[in-house]
C-alpha cells in the first residue's frame, strides 16, 4: 500500500522508457555516456571476472 503523499513519476504512454545519463569532466563538462561505453565497460568487467577465477583455481 502507498502513501497518499508520495508522488509517483507519470509514466510513459509508450512501451519504451529512454534513460540518458552523463559523467561529469574535471572541468564541469557533461560528457554522454554512450552504449558502446557501456559495453566496453562490462567486457572489461567479464575480463576482470574470467582472470580473477583463474587466478582462484591455481
Amino acid at each position: 500500500m502507498s502513501s497518499p503523499d508520495k508522488q509517483q513519476a507519470p509514466q510513459p504512454d509508450s512501451d519504451c522508457e529512454l534513460a540518458h545519463g552523463a559523467l561529469i569532466d574535471p572541468s564541469g563538462r557533461e560528457i554522454p555516456i554512450t552504449e558502446s561505453m557501456i559495453q566496453q565497460a562490462c567486457s572489461e568487467l567479464d575480463q576482470a571476472a574470467t582472470a580473477s577465477q583463474q587466478d582462484a583455481s591455481h
